[in-house]
């Protein structure tokens, strides 16, 4: 390179040095160990490994720095620099980089590494070596700009190493590699040239990496962010505008802050999936038919109401079948409806200005009855109606004229919408002339009811005193006496509550009111089905009831044409779930039995079911949250068993939650409900029983003990720590038996502290008598809690299958002909190719995989390396179970 004018650059000449032997055998090894990849959030402008032909580099003088051809172990040239002229004075050698394009950036990043001599290991000790170099830049708009003055580079730092070798190290073959990085901005030019100056040292430029740093392109919220290149200040965040994604609209604009380190901080704002599309996998993907969605604001697509229908996608309403119909002011989410009239109306008191009626139920009204709907007009005058609204089975229509006929229809409506309205029933009021006498013709009805009202005050009043007369008084009772409370000839003694069975009682009726407080149904306001019951809906609603305030109640039916067995079933659970008065059980509000339908009134649990819950949140909470979800079912436990209360079917899925993650324990009707549960088996010794988290004693001799609530809550602490895995996966519950016979035991879930397995062993003990109690349980845990440390200690993985029966053949290998369809069927397929580059491509080499092994293949997101790991683990289980003997 020639200088520009007089004065440009200049440089010494001179022989290398003899050192320059010794450093030579360390450059590849510098090369290999340094050959890592960016982050995704930085752009390479230029990375000197990467480059296959010449770098177009220019050294001032020629024999100054000097290019070391070398090869990694892939054998692609590797392009390194050097210059060791430490025996001459007054050195100043320069090393030009190519023109480099900063593609839009205003900062850029320079990552140096290199090896610098350690200039007292020089023979003589040199008073002229240098243990630093010098970096420069030049801005340039395009690549003509390399010829200009050294005083027209600006100087970006003075580059020292932090380590230097000796010929020691050279001996020993130990490489010193240094890493530098520098920044530059703001950039105001489309490109720029680096220029590194040596003034004496003894060094090896091993690699340039020249990059800028970018937030990458991201779905959030619904919305899509483009790659944005970061500022030119290390404090600025830049806020970027988001677009909603196909077949969504904007809430609030979508926004987001790309930070100067390539992050995207504070969100802003969201899209919603429009009316007929629902949130998947950060799209919007277009309802199915038989589904629709409404608005933007609804969660999902739902399933169509009952007796109404969709063929198209994309639907925002469904149309109701032949024959059932919905009102136009009704939403879409409201079912269409059969016509439920009334059917028989009678007349009550009738004057000159109204008209009292009373009418009975519908015998089919299609849903619990939130109110009748009363039409009325003067005969003749049809187009000039009246409308009264009533709760009630009785209405007064007044403000009549007198002498005139009035024609009423009457319909009721449920939470499926409006029936059809009755036939027309036709009533006239009195006239003028007879009504003074019918006034007239009431007094002797008043006084006859006066008088017998009298008489059945004195009998009461009269038989109160004589029980008075006749008992103890309280004051002269035996003291022990008047601590011992009979119930229906269970004795309860004072401070200690016992569960009573309510089928001990011969009327069911007294069990329920006597443990069930009775509630007005006009206190209950129904507001949406939220799903089915074994005998009717299940629903959402509000409780208000006299001088308290309004509470958030979930609400069970039992539905119409019911049986006296199943209404003496359906309110056994309301008697059982009436004595428990716990935090963590579900606490029972009341019944309605008086009016029609009867419901049972609970509690509301914004979260739903535990397994259901979990699933839908994988790998969201820490271990804290989840062990104070399990103390808390635990704790619920201990009071079930402290008052002689035995679950039976103590399951995540019978446990619910709230939106605080207070965790209740719910479901006290095993003895019906197991008839329809898919998860229940029929066993040996008759009768139902759900075999996954049922202890060995039970489903052999039906023996249910706490100690059997035991064994279950062990199985739910399996479900709580794997987010709602199914236990014993695939397997047939015959299997199940089988292998928990034979001793085999589920194996601790991915990530899952020791202390917590060994406590879900201990409860899985053989014997019984040597499973924990449910107190010392809650213990336990109540130990963990207050000492997080001792819930970072984690299974090891390789023992995760240890208590498999046998270690066999490959993992899979008659099941899966590839690693590829392994990996499609678990919906993994994205990661085949990678698999297939790092050795993993049969089903023996998969079979040894480790979360860590996922790990340094890239598989970096939880909820992935669950699923490949237990997808693992299901197929060793699927071996075990190969092996057995049906």
């Amino acid at each position: 390179m020639e200088p520009l004018g007089g004065g440009g650059w200049t440089g010494h000449a001179g022989a290398p040095a003899p050192g320059w032997t010794y450093l030579l055998p360390l450059l590849l090894c510098a090369a290999l160990r340094s050959l890592l990849a960016s982050p995704s959030s930085e752009v390479n402008l230029l990375d000197s490994r990467t480059v296959m032909g010449d770098l177009g580099w220019i050294a001032y003088p020629k024999n100054g720095w000097e290019e070391i051809g070398e090869v990694d172990e892939n054998y692609a040239p590797i392009h390194t620099y050097q210059v060791c002229k430490v025996m001459e004075q007054n050195q100043n050698n320069w090393l030009l980089t190519s023109w480099i394009s900063n593609e839009g950036a205003s900062r850029i990043f320079i990552e140096l590494k290199f090896t610098l001599r350690d200039c007292n290991s020089l023979p003589g000790g040199l008073g002229t070596c240098k243990e630093t170099f010098n970096m420069y830049y030049f801005e340039s708009d395009d690549e003509d700009g390399r010829n200009i003055k050294e005083n027209q580079y600006i100087k970006i730092d003075t580059i020292a190493a932090d380590e230097s070798f000796t010929e020691l190290d050279l001996g020993d073959r130990v490489m010193k590699l240094n890493t530098e990085v520098r920044d530059v901005g703001p950039l105001t030019k489309k490109g720029f040239y680096l220029a590194f100056q040596d003034v004496g040292a003894c060094i090896a430029l091993v690699s340039v990496r020249v990059y800028y740093k970018k937030c990458p392109s991201v779905i959030r919220n619904l919305a899509r962010f483009p790659d944005t290149i970061t500022g030119a200040d290390s404090s600025q965040l830049l806020e970027v505008s988001g677009i909603c994604v196909d077949h969504s609209v904007t809430d609030e604009a979508p926004k987001m802050h790309c930070s100067a380190e390539g992050e995207w901080l504070v969100p802003i704002g969201k899209c919603l999936c429009k009316a007929g599309y629902e949130e998947k996998n950060n799209t919007c993907q277009v309802c199915r038919p038989g589904f629709f969605k409404a608005s933007p604001h609804s969660p999902s697509c739902s399933k169509c109401p009952p007796h109404s229908y969709t063929l198209d996608e994309a639907s925002t309403s469904c149309l109701c079948e032949e024959h059932y119909f919905r009102k136009e002011s009704d939403p879409p989410t409201m079912a269409c409806t059969t016509p439920s009239p009334v059917s028989s109306v009678k007349k009550g008191k009738i004057t000159k200005n109204s008209i009292s009626l009373s009418w009975q139920e519908p015998d089919r009204p299609n849903g619990i009855i939130l109110e009748y709907e009363i039409k009325y007009f003067e005969k003749d005058q049809e187009m000039s109606y009246t409308i009264i609204k009533s709760k009630e089975t009785t209405i007064t229509a007044d403000s009549l004229k007198p002498g005139s006929a009035y024609v009423f229809q009457i319909r009721a409506r449920t939470a499926a919408g409006y029936g059809g309205f009755s036939r027309r029933f036709e009533f006239e009021t009195s006239p003028v002339s007879v009504a003074a006498s019918s006034d007239q013709s009431q007094i002797p009805i008043i006084v006859v009811s006066v008088t017998v009202g009298v008489i059945l005050l004195a009998v009461v009043i009269g038989f109160l005193l004589s029980g008075r007369r006749c008992g103890y008084s309280k004051a002269k009772q035996d003291p022990e006496e008047e601590k011992m409370h009979f119930h229906n000839g269970h004795i309860k003694l004072p401070g200690v509550r016992t569960y009573i069975d309510p089928h001990t009682y011969e009327d069911p009726n007294q069990a329920v009111h006597e443990f069930a407080k009775e509630i007005e149904a006009s206190c209950i306001t129904i507001e949406r089905v939220i799903g089915a019951g074994e005998f009717g809906e299940v629903c959402s609603g509000r409780l208000k009831l006299q001088g308290k305030r309004e509470l958030p109640v979930a609400i069970k039916t039992l539905k119409v044409g019911y049986t006296e067995k199943q209404r003496r079933d359906f309110l056994g659970e309301a008697s059982i779930m009436g004595q428990f008065d716990h935090p963590n059980i579900i606490h029972l509000e009341g019944v309605v039995t008086k009016n029609k339908p009867v419901m049972i009134v609970t509690e509301y649990m914004e979260n739903g079911s535990l397994d259901t819950f979990l699933k839908k949140n994988d790998g969201q909470f820490t271990v804290i949250q989840l062990v104070g979800m399990l103390r808390g079912i635990a704790s619920g436990m201990k009071y079930l068993s402290d008052m002689g209360y035995v679950h039976r079917d103590l399951a995540a899925r019978n446990i619910l939650i709230n939106s605080n993650l207070v965790c209740k324990v719910s479901d006290f009707g095993l003895s019906r409900v197991l008839e329809d549960d898919p998860e229940a088996a029929y066993t040996t010794r008759g009768g139902k029983i759900p075999i996954r988290w049922t202890a060995l004693e039970a489903i052999a001799f039906r023996k249910f003990t706490s100690a059997s609530d035991v064994w279950s809550y062990g199985i739910v602490m399996w479900e709580v720590m794997s987010y709602g895995e199914r236990p014993y996966w695939e397997m047939t519950n015959q299997d199940v038996i089988k292998a928990v016979e034979e001793g085999y035991r589920l194996p601790s879930p991915m990530d899952c502290p020791a202390a917590l397995y060994q406590l879900m062993l201990d409860c899985w003990q053989k014997d019984r008598n040597s499973r924990p109690k449910f107190d010392e349980i809650v213990s336990m845990l109540d130990k963990l809690i207050r000492n997080p440390s001792s819930l970072k200690t984690l299974v090891n993985a390789s023992s995760r299958v240890s208590n498999l029966l046998v270690e066999h053949s490959p993992v899979g290998s008659s099941t899966y002909r590839s690693v590829g369809e392994w990996l499609e069927a678990i919906k993994m397929g994205r990661y085949t190719e990678i698999f297939m580059e790092n050795g993993y491509s049969s089903m023996d080499a998969v079979a040894q995989v480790t979360i860590e092994d996922l790990r340094r293949l890239g598989v970096t997101l939880v909820g992935h390396q669950k699923k490949i790991m237990n997808s693992l683990q299901e197929m060793k289980v699927q071996l075990v179970n190969g092996m057995m003997p049906l």
